[in-house]
Order: C-alpha cells, then sequence, then structure tokens
C-alpha cells in the first residue's frame, strides 16, 4: 500500500510532477564531456590573448629565462611605452575613422537595400538577391589588384581613409543584406498598411517605423563591419603608407622595428586588440540576438 494511500491523501498530477522534479533536476547537469571538449575548445582560443597580455607585463630577460611563468615582479614600462608612443595613437585613429565609415556605409546602404528585396514584390526580386548570397563566396583577396588600381590610379583615392572604408563596405553588404533581410521581412504587411493608410509614405514608413524596428540586427551588422574594419590587414596594406597606417600594420611594423623586444611587442599588439575586443564583448548579446533573429526570419 502506498504511503498516499495509507495517508488519505490523493495522488494529484501536481503531487506526481513534485515527486519527479528532484529527478529532471540531477539529469539536466550535461555531459562532462561536452564540457571538457567546451574547456579545451576554450583554453586553444583564450590561452595565447592570455599569454600576450601577460607578456606584455614581464620584461624580456623573465620571457628568457622562464617563458611560460607569471609576470615576477610586474613591469608596467612596457604598456606605458606604447601609450607614450605618438605613432600609436595615429595609427588608433587612423584605424578608428576608417571603421566608422565602414560600419556607416555597411548598416546605411545595408538597410536601403534589403528594404526593397524584403518589403516589395517584383520580377527579379529572388535572382537579384541571390547576387547578394553569393557575394559571401567572393573574398575580398581575389580582387586585390583590380581594387589596387581602381582605387589609386581611377579614383585617385589611394593612402585616404575614404579609398580603404569604401572597398570594405561593398564586400561586408553581402553579409549586411543576408542578416537584414528577414528582419524586415517579418514585419507584418499589417503594419505597413495602416501606416499608409495613415498618410505615411513608404519612405516615411521606412524610417519612422522599420529602421526602429530592426535595431537588433542593425546592430549585429554594425559591430561585425567594425571589428571587421578593425582587423583588416591586406587592403590597407596596399593603400596606406605612413601616417595614414592602421594599427594592424604598426604592429606589424614595430615588431619588425623591434624583433630584440618581444615583451614591448606583446604590449603594443594586446593594446590594439582592446579597443574591438571591448566593443566586441560589450555588444555580443545583441549580436546573438540578431543573428538569431535572422535565422527565426
Amino acid at each position: 500500500m502506498s504511503a498516499g494511500t495509507m495517508t488519505g491523501a490523493p495522488i494529484t498530477p501536481t503531487t506526481r510532477q513534485a515527486t519527479h522534479t528532484p529527478r529532471r533536476k540531477r539529469q539536466g547537469g550535461g555531459n562532462p564531456l561536452v564540457y571538457l571538449i567546451a574547456l579545451v575548445v576554450v583554453a586553444f582560443t583564450v590561452g595565447p590573448v592570455l599569454y600576450g597580455v601577460l607578456g606584455g607585463f614581464r620584461t624580456n630577460a623573465q620571457l628568457a629565462d622562464k617563458p611560460a611563468a607569471l609576470p615576477s615582479p610586474w613591469v608596467l614600462s612596457n604598456y606605458t611605452g606604447v601609450l607614450t608612443n605618438p605613432d600609436f595613437w595615429q595609427y588608433a585613429l587612423n584605424s578608428t575613422v576608417i571603421a566608422v565609415l565602414t560600419t556607416a556605409i555597411v548598416v546605411v546602404f545595408g538597410m536601403m537595400a534589403a528594404y526593397p528585396l524584403a518589403r516589395y514584390q517584383f520580377r527579379w526580386r529572388e535572382p537579384l538577391f541571390m547576387v547578394f548570397v553569393l557575394g559571401l563566396l567572393f573574398p575580398a583577396t581575389v580582387a586585390i589588384i583590380p581594387l589596387f588600381i581602381l582605387i589609386t590610379k581611377d579614383l585617385h583615392m589611394g593612402n585616404t581613409w575614404w579609398g580603404v572604408a569604401l572597398p570594405q563596405a561593398a564586400f561586408a553588404l553581402p553579409m549586411t543584406v543576408v542578416i537584414l533581410r528577414p528582419f524586415l521581412m517579418a514585419l507584418p504587411k499589417e503594419l505597413e498598411e495602416a501606416s499608409l493608410l495613415d498618410g505615411a509614405s513608404r519612405i516615411g514608413f521606412f524610417w519612422r517605423i522599420l529602421v526602429p524596428l530592426s535595431g537588433p540586427g542593425m546592430v549585429t551588422v554594425g559591430v561585425l563591419a567594425f571589428v571587421g574594419s578593425w582587423n583588416a590587414y591586406l587592403l590597407p596594406l596596399l593603400l596606406l603608407q605612413d601616417d595614414m597606417k592602421t594599427l594592424p600594420l604598426g604592429v606589424a611594423d614595430f615588431s619588425s622595428e623591434h624583433a630584440s623586444d618581444t615583451a614591448g611587442v606583446f604590449a603594443f599588439t594586446t593594446l590594439a586588440m582592446i579597443p574591438a575586443l571591448i566593443f566586441f564583448l560589450a555588444l555580443q548579446k545583441r549580436i546573438v540576438g540578431g543573428l538569431q533573429g535572422a535565422v527565426k526570419g
């Protein structure tokens, strides 16, 4: 005879659910093998970054004596030397301006391109969208020589911020359109019809309603464009010289000029990647939400 029968209390679904709840919690602990694989992946990903950051707090003698040890004592001269270097700030300014220009162009023109592909019905809409999809398979390195000739010889924009920002934005537009189109398609048509009945034009609906509601997607493509521009190397290498160089080029120059100063190179590299890293980590939840919205759309 069960305990419920002995006490006279009926066994309800709620009681049965409460009885099985601890077992479900124990089963939801996860597979230890999955956690082990995740830890290995994190170690291989974050390990070199942490080694470079900590290496900037050591001297070259410490690195030569014990390469894998922690700083003892901690040395700040490497980082202060980089921060007091005017070339570093010039490189940072160039990277920031080019990244901001690239991001603005990508977001504005990406929204303008995705809007008709998502909301308008015309004959060649899907084939035109496939052009952007195929653009994902066309890397900038394939067209690097024609781009160099076009920018420097024809447009006379070599060694300028715009000369780098425009090609970077052009090659970022396919991904932008692919991500933004589902956001714009997911908005109900009744909302657009109601705004048109209220006297709003299609442009007014685009700016007043569509753009604010597509905020997560715009943030996603904006962050991806900014980080991609900040880390770009090949195109700036061909188009920029002297004081117009970006931080990745500055890291390469500093490494060549101070090949024997390993700790200084670690410090310079760490400071060069910090802005993009902070920017990405601060908005990573919005990026994940934006990509999930694009997939659901």
